[in-house]
């Protein structure tokens, strides 16, 4: 069975027909020829990507996801916490408080950005402390993830982790997070809008989004 590719040129569309096999081999080629870009990226990447972002917007999901594609090491900086205290973040957070919790976390995220070049996902309320947002725009790439209130309420339904849901309307509270949020979100280097559709999409939009961005830095 034969299929149609069309290719786009600047000067022309040019129609060719691929049998089976032939339409194997394109596909392997096309497949090399984005692992080359993929590569090309990692080498000219020289500090952490870092994705910050509301909670449920999908940063660990993502970051995993990304850090795989992009052969690169992930951490999660709530499984951090948890590691170097024993406790989820959510239990750090309801016995010290915010501000201790806040202080604690921007420790750690300056150990996380040393180092080997890597994938890090924050906490929802990480990059909203000042002193943790400068320390990361200037030693690390920020992508901030953003989606509709409608899905973050939807996917924080899931699970009873979050402390600052737990008042009977998570709706409300992320609208007013979303607000408050914003503007600190807004000073991240990269922007990337994601919805309800798969993982991988928002993956592949992170990438290019990284290649625009070092590209735009290279000719700074």
């Amino acid at each position: 069975m034969s299929s149609t590719t069309t290719i786009s040129t600047t000067n022309r569309d040019m129609t060719f027909r691929l049998n089976g096999s032939n339409e194997r081999a394109f596909g392997e080629l096309v497949s090399r020829c984005i692992a080359l870009l993929v590569n090309d990226l990692v080498k000219r990447l020289d500090r952490p990507v870092v994705l910050v972002g509301l909670m449920g917007v999908g940063k660990s999901t993502v970051g995993r996801r990304l850090a795989r594609r992009l052969g690169l090491p992930f951490i999660d900086s709530d499984s951090a916490i948890e590691d170097a205290s024993g406790f989820s973040a959510a239990e750090v957070y309801e016995r010290y408080g915010e501000r201790d919790f806040r202080d604690g976390e921007r420790r750690l995220v300056a150990r996380l950005v040393e180092g080997d070049v890597r994938i890090i996902a924050t906490g929802g309320g990480a990059y909203v402390d000042p002193r943790t947002r400068e320390l990361l725009n200037e030693r690390a790439i920020t992508v901030w993830l953003d989606a509709p209130v409608d899905i973050l309420a939807e996917r924080t339904g899931r699970r009873d982790t979050r402390p600052l849901l737990r008042n009977g309307d998570r709706k409300g509270t992320l609208e007013r997070l979303s607000e408050e949020r914003r503007p600190s979100y807004e000073e991240a280097h990269i922007h990337v809008k994601s919805g309800d559709g798969a993982h991988k999409d928002v993956v592949e939009s992170i990438i290019r989004a990284l290649e625009d961005y070092l590209a735009k830095r290279s000719a700074a």
